[in-house]
């Protein structure tokens, strides 16, 4: 059976679930009192999708590394404006071939929800992203969103590999905090 290795990297504001959402896939848990990630966390795990091996290595992190797929959450009207920046940065710098894919994350939490699921969906196809609500508190859509990933990711050919070239993203300053001249 053919073995890929799919490099995920995870973006998005502090406290949004990050860690959480890898914990879950990784390890199927939850931790109500999970440490905020200082620096960068590596996972892997491998999983079975159809005639393939898949093996997710995952990077949460603050951007600093090479990755191929970019993996951002929401759930906050901040975090949401925080996402568009991101992405435009990563459209910009990043190789054209990147997968997004949107996490609108803590949708267990329905009653505090501050971005309508319309919205979300509408900004993710509007930049063809994957867009999947998600709550790794509750186990919901957390393996749907990586074999979403996982589908869309192009074979590499290993004959050619990729350049190898990194670049490096800058820290967003939410709106509220940004100055002007």
């Amino acid at each position: 059976m053919a073995l890929r290795e799919l490099k995920v990297c995870l973006l998005g504001d502090t406290g949004v679930g990050k860690s959480s959402i890898v914990w879950r896939f990784v390890e199927d848990s939850f931790d109500p009192n999970i440490n905020p990630t200082i620096g960068a966390s590596f996972m892997t795990k491998t999983v079975q999708y159809q005639n393939e091996l898949h093996k997710f290595l995952i990077w949460d992190t603050a951007g600093q590394e090479r990755f191929y797929v970019l993996f951002c959450i929401l759930f906050q009207s901040e975090s949401f404006q925080t996402l568009k920046n991101w992405v435009k940065e990563l459209r910009q710098h990043g190789p054209p071939n990147i997968v997004v894919a949107i996490a609108g994350n803590k949708c267990d939490l329905s009653d505090a929800r501050e971005v309508p699921e319309k919205d979300a969906k509408d900004y993710a196809d509007s930049i063809h992203a994957i867009f999947v609500e998600t709550s790794a508190k509750n186990a919901i859509n957390i393996n749907e969103v990586f074999i979403e990933i996982s589908k869309r990711i192009p074979v590499v050919d290993t004959a050619g590999a990729t350049s190898g070239k990194a670049f490096k993203l800058g820290r967003q300053a939410s709106e509220s905090r940004r100055t002007c001249c």
